[in-house]
């Protein structure tokens, strides 16, 4: 079971009884955000994208950010493609909805989005369509052994959001 990856993850941190279980679905960022009583740009949304060598990679956004594919581009020389819905659990090990940076069945890279830093504490989900914990964005980066911090998106800033969005990226966390 992805939660129970994700637990056996956090372990190391003495975090995994952190953990937040809902009764109600944290699938989407409006859905978490609800949940847990935060602004919807305090859920860390977990992104998953073919990368180059047509290995998984991860991005973990903001949740009021969007991919700017132009920026994406240029950060990773090659175009935002997400994966299916299928590929996600089969990579990730983690449902759409629940995907975090967490106990993970495949060693993916993983990038944290600077739209995130604005934030004491952020929500990432925990494996679940009904998990999550409440980081910092230290936490996150130690706990996800993410490889850096990337500039990949837009409309969180005050920037305009209106173009070069990758379909649906915002939708799940």
């Amino acid at each position: 079971m992805s939660l129970e990856s994700v637990k056996q993850h956090l372990k190391k941190w003495n975090r995994d009884n952190d953990i937040m279980v809902f009764d109600s679905s944290s699938a989407t960022v409006q859905e978490a955000a609800d949940t847990i009583g935060v602004k919807p740009a305090q859920i860390a949304k977990t992104l998953s994208f073919r990368g180059k060598d047509e290995k998984a990679m991860l991005v973990v956004t903001a949740g009021d950010a969007k991919i700017d594919n132009k920026k994406f581009r240029h950060t990773f020389q090659f175009k935002a493609r997400m994966l299916s819905p299928e590929d996600v659990v089969e990579q990730t090990g983690h449902p759409v909805g629940g995907v975090c940076p967490f106990g993970l069945v495949n060693d993916l890279d993983v990038y944290l989005d600077l739209s995130l830093k604005r934030f004491e504490k952020v929500y990432p989900a925990c494996g679940s369509t009904n998990s999550a914990i409440e980081v910092t964005c230290e936490e996150l980066e130690t706990y996800s052994s993410a490889k850096e911090w990337i500039d990949v998106c837009k409309g969180w800033d005050g920037e305009s959001a209106e173009t070069n969005d990758t379909e649906g990226a915002e939708a799940k966390i």
